[in-house]
């Protein structure tokens, strides 16, 4: 039987505001710009958008928190680490920002896309393409320390409820981080992402 007429492969790459394709399936780091990360991140919210303030609280603004929590924890933390830590969620500019619940009933197709993702990003930006074990669980306690005080401060979460999803703040204050828990407009959280990375890739 001939092929349907027009049918075509499903286009299984995003065109970037850069004018770089990247390929979903295989991504490259030569299609990975900082730019277009930060201006995606900086539109993505966290939470499904379900959080107070006039602004999303963006994925860009949350990476820039689990940074901060990053460095604070670790007073030895070094630029690469902390340039890993700030790049955690880099593949959601692509992806978007799935809440656990929904990434836990895709399963894996989903995970092993975005560790393909991450992978390109982390070699793109001079970093192991894989982290250690112990540098990945370093970045994934800031993650939850972040959304802990996301969750009280701007999901609706009860403390209790919070410390039982994220576990409980023991080394850190709400004053440690508050200053970044305050939604930002889009162009705002664009900007203070990309100058970090920049920042940090000068000093790593």
């Amino acid at each position: 039987m001939s092929p349907v007429s027009g049918a075509e492969t499903p286009r299984a790459w995003q065109r970037m505001l850069s004018g770089r394709r990247l390929d979903l399936i295989e991504p490259s780091p030569l299609d990975i710009e900082i730019e277009d990360i930060a201006h995606g991140l900086a539109r993505v919210a966290r939470w499904n958008g379900q959080t107070v303030g006039d602004h999303a609280f963006s994925v860009a603004q949350h990476c820039l928190l689990v940074e901060l929590i990053y460095n604070h924890r670790l007073k030895s933390a070094t630029a690469n680490g902390r340039l890993a830590a700030l790049l955690h969620d880099a593949p959601e500019y692509v992806i978007g920002d799935m809440i656990s619940p929904f990434k836990a009933v895709i399963g894996g197709d989903y995970k092993a896309l975005e560790n393909r993702l991450l992978a390109a990003v982390h070699i793109r930006f001079g970093l192991p393409a894989v982290l250690s074990a112990r540098e990945t669980e370093r970045i994934k306690k800031a993650d939850r320390l972040a959304a802990y005080f996301e969750a009280v401060c701007l999901a609706g979460f009860e403390k209790p409820e919070a410390c039982r999803f994220f576990g409980q703040p023991r080394d850190l204050e709400l004053d440690d981080v508050a200053a970044l828990l305050e939604p930002w407009p889009a162009g705002r959280a664009q900007a203070a992402f990309q100058d970090r990375v920049t920042m940090l890739m000068a000093t790593a």
